[in-house]
C-alpha cells in the first residue's frame, strides 16, 4: 500500500501528465497543485453510470461522445486537469482524443457532502469560462436533487432546480428523462 501525502504534490503541467500515467490512482490538477482523487460512494457511481447509460444511445447517433469519471478534462492547457464524473463533448477534434476532452458541451458532477464544496466552488468557477460549455449539472448522492446551469446569453447562467417527479432537461443535447432514472437502483443512508 502506498502512503498518498496529505499535502498536494507540485509540479509542471509535463510533469504531471507524464507522472499520472504510472500512478495506481487519479489525480487532479490545478495551477501547479496535484490532488488525489477519493473513491466515491456506491450511490454516487450508480448514479453516473445511470446517466451514462442513458446518454450513450441518444449521443451515439448524434456524433458526441459521452465519458464517465476516468476521463481527464483539459479546462486550460497549463493550469487545470480535472475529471467530471459524466462529460460529453461533440466537438470534432473530441471525438478521437485520446488523453483528455478539452470542448466539452456538457459537465456533470455527482456530489457528496465531502465534495459539495467544489463542485460547487472551485470546480463551478472555472468550468463556467469554458466557451464550449452549454451546461453544468450538479447531481446529490445523498437524497433525489439535481441542479442545471445552462448558459444564457452573455456571461449570464440559467438556474433550473430538480426534484422527486420532476423531468429532467438537458437542452445543449435536447435530451430529457425522469429524475427518478438518475437514482435508479441507488439506497440511501436512513437516519435513526
Amino acid at each position: 500500500m502506498i502512503a498518498i501525502p496529505q499535502q498536494p504534490l507540485k509540479m509542471t503541467v509535463e510533469e504531471y501528465l507524464e507522472w499520472e500515467l504510472q500512478q495506481d490512482v487519479r489525480y487532479e490538477y490545478a495551477n501547479g497543485e496535484v490532488f488525489a482523487l477519493t473513491s466515491g460512494t456506491i450511490p454516487h457511481n450508480d448514479i453516473a453510470l445511470n446517466l451514462y447509460r442513458a446518454l450513450y444511445p441518444h449521443l451515439r447517433s448524434r456524433g458526441c461522445r459521452v465519458n464517465v469519471s476516468d476521463v481527464k478534462m483539459q479546462l486550460t492547457a497549463q493550469s487545470r486537469y480535472y475529471y467530471p464524473d459524466v462529460i460529453v463533448s461533440c466537438n470534432p477534434e473530441d471525438l478521437n482524443a485520446r488523453k483528455y476532452i478539452q470542448h466539452p458541451k456538457l459537465i456533470v458532477e455527482v456530489f457528496s457532502p465531502g465534495t459539495s464544496a467544489k463542485d460547487r466552488g472551485e470546480k463551478f468557477t472555472y468550468y463556467l469560462t469554458i466557451p464550449s460549455l452549454q451546461e453544468y449539472i450538479l447531481i446529490d448522492s445523498e437524497k433525489i436533487s439535481v441542479e442545471r446551469y445552462c448558459r444564457g446569453e452573455g456571461r449570464m447562467w440559467l438556474y433550473y432546480p430538480y426534484t422527486a417527479g420532476d423531468m429532467v432537461t438537458l437542452s445543449s443535447i435536447e435530451f430529457e428523462c425522469s429524475i427518478e432514472l438518475l437514482y435508479e437502483g441507488v439506497v440511501f443512508t436512513t437516519e435513526e
